[in-house]
């Protein structure tokens, strides 16, 4: 007899509640709820909670996102909580994920993507419509190196500015009347998640701009042990997601790029082919790029595969990542790093 995942025969009258748990930001917790309700909606027998907490990125709201380090600022505290057993499940942005997991953790399910793409946002009651309107000298607001490298190769007169905080704090810094920016660019899922997709003057497609590696894709990290888990997440997962994200996310690691480093993608899978068991194969494309902090340097490259598993899909991310340091990638990001360490220490000086 096949048991419904959450009970066991040896406790049958204490079903488990699993607790799904992530950052305490407005954001985190929508998106949170939004898995949790998938899970009560495919199995409604079983008891789901939530959980929220703050962390370290969420807390050091000061430093510039480049100089703190890499994305284990949005996952550690989170993952010692997994790990214990205090909570079941972590909903994270994949983007916000670590290319290598702590022993005993594991990506449980990736969620259908949303539109991965940057947006432009303008303030308030300024009549500009895209980035080629704004006057020279523009301020734009973003915490993110790779969208300040790739925008100055086409925009050398634009201004960039960090901005940190949620959503809501960034747009309040914007419309400002005495602030300095003109316009913010922030990922297009977000704003659509929260609401305020009306908030979104332009979207930034490549080549203008090349999202971030899994930039739109929900992601559960769950312990690597817990089967029940395990089982709950295959219902979630989608599967052309999950290949498109794994290749991006596998080249990535290749480069060892952490949230704060000029990396960027795009990837489609066509040519689909589905069976009763699911996706089957299909024709993978993902471009890649690294671009210098000023713009200056810039290698992309694009490979093509059909790939039948998400192995293959992982190997096809690893493999454009080897042409990309091949071909230059690799000082730029040396050159990133040294840049970093610099900046750091001129930090600590201050």
């Amino acid at each position: 007899m096949t048991s419904t995942p959450g009970n066991t025969d040896d406790d049958e009258s204490k079903p488990r509640t699993f607790i799904l748990a992530s950052r305490a930001s407005k954001l985190a917790q929508i998106q949170t709820n939004f898995v949790r309700d998938a899970l009560q909606a495919a199995f409604p027998s079983l008891s789901f909670d939530t959980s929220f907490m703050s962390t370290e990125g969420d807390k050091n709201q000061s430093q510039a996102l480049y100089l703190l380090g890499g994305k284990a600022l949005w996952t550690k505290e989170l993952e010692v909580a997994l790990k214990d057993g205090t909570v079941d499940m972590l909903i994270h942005c994949l983007k916000d994920v670590p290319t290598i997991l702590p022993d005993g953790c594991e990506i449980g399910a990736i969620l259908e993507r949303e539109d991965p793409v940057d947006s432009l946002v303008v303030k308030q009651g300024l009549p500009y419509k895209n980035l080629e309107d704004l006057p020279d000298g523009s301020v734009i607001g973003t915490s993110s190196v790779r969208r300040v490298a790739q925008l100055r190769r086409t925009f050398p007169k634009l201004q960039f500015m960090d901005v940190r905080g949620n959503l809501n704090t960034r747009l309040a810094k914007l419309d400002a009347p005495e602030g300095p920016f003109t316009a913010l660019i922030l990922a297009k899922a977000g704003l659509v998640r929260l609401g305020m997709g009306d908030r979104i003057t332009d979207n930034l497609d490549a080549p203008v701009l090349y999202h971030a590696v899994s930039q739109g894709a929900l992601a559960v990290e769950i312990r690597s042990g817990d089967s029940q888990v395990r089982e709950l997440c295959e219902a979630l997962t989608h599967s052309e997601t999950q290949w498109k994200c794994l290749a991006e996310r596998a080249m990535l690691r290749k480069l060892e790029g952490g949230c704060s480093v000029p990396v960027g993608v795009v990837t489609s899978l066509i040519r689909v082919e589905s069976g009763q068991t699911g996706l089957k194969s299909g024709l993978l494309q993902i471009t890649g790029c690294v671009t210098s902090i000023d713009g200056s340097s810039h290698v992309q490259d694009t490979l093509a595969e059909t790939v039948q598993n998400p192995e293959e899909a992982e190997q096809l991310g690893t493999k454009l990542a080897t042409l990309l340091i091949d071909n230059g990638a690799g000082a730029i990001l040396e050159d990133v790093s040294r840049d970093r360490a610099k900046r750091a220490n001129e930090a600590k000086e201050k």
